[in-house]
């Protein structure tokens, strides 16, 4: 293991090693890249935070590669905006504001339901025990129990009407609220395909920003690649293309180089990236 300069310590196994350039062996990338996010206490990596633009070039090869979003990332790094980020950011913020709350139109019917059998029942048991009263009153009984239920039963009626009542309107007011709903929904689908035309403007501006700064850096790094005079015209593979992305960002947490065979070293992948490397096979 070796190490140049400073602006990094790496530490495996009780050794400690500085430096901008270093080579490691017996590391998985993975490790070295959870590492430099400080999700691993092993080994120990102290760098800088990585930046938005890392998530794109943290390992290279990468296992996948969005040139387009990386080339936003590292456009934002250099300071570019796109015209367009005031509205996607006014589109993003009303489709939140619009995000429709949920609606259980079933509790609420149940209620009504419910409410409904319940004062049917009461409104039966008034007409039974009005008969039954009516009945005693006739043969001259005593009828002051049957009063007594009669007058509980009036009540607990009344008290069920009231809640039907309540039950229904709380109905109206979320048939209501389930058609505003549905309305936002709608509105929330058009806000989505606006977001999502915008972020693609965006991404196409800031893409276009360091578009020749890309070119420049593709024809820098080693590999095969063609790339014409606009975003999207780029035919080569997703190394070439992340290599060139890493030179042209500015990155001050470390890039781990896996095992590229066309770069030999910590100290050359330092060099060609201009950025902190941890090299290791």
């Amino acid at each position: 293991m070796t190490a140049t300069c400073s602006g990094m310590r790496v530490c495996i196994d009780g050794e400690s090693h500085e430096g901008v350039a270093i080579d490691v062996t017996g590391v998985a990338g993975e490790e070295l890249v959870r590492a430099i996010r400080g999700q691993d206490a092993s080994p120990r990596v102290d760098c800088p935070t990585p930046g938005p633009v890392h998530d794109h070039v943290s390992i290279l090869p990468p296992a996948s590669f969005d040139r387009r979003d990386a080339l936003a990332a590292a456009a934002r790094a250099l300071g570019h905006e796109s015209a367009t980020r005031d509205e996607l950011e006014n589109a993003r913020a009303e489709l939140a504001a619009l995000s429709p709350p949920p609606v259980d139109m079933r509790a609420v019917r149940r209620r009504v339901a419910e409410a409904g059998s319940e004062e049917e029942r009461l409104r039966e048991r008034v007409a039974e025990l009005r008969g039954r009263l009516r009945a005693r009153r006739e043969m001259g009984a005593d009828a002051t129990a049957v009063e007594a239920k009669l007058d509980e039963a009036t009540r607990q009626l009344s008290e069920a009407e009231t809640e039907r009542i309540a039950a229904e309107q709380a109905l109206e007011r979320a048939e209501r609220a389930a058609r505003e709903a549905r309305d936002r929904r709608e509105r929330c689908l058009k806000l989505e395909d606006r977001v999502a035309n915008r972020e693609r403007e965006v991404r196409r501006d800031l893409a276009a920003a360091v578009w020749d700064r890309f070119r420049s850096a593709v024809r820098a790094v080693p590999g095969n690649a063609t790339v014409g005079a606009t975003p999207g015209e780029f035919d080569g593979d997703r190394l070439t293309a992340a290599l060139a992305v890493a030179r042209l960002a500015p990155l001050d947490a470390p890039v781990v180089v896996d095992g590229v065979d066309h770069v030999s070293g910590a100290g050359a992948a330092a060099r060609l990236l201009d950025a902190p490397v941890i090299y290791t096979r």
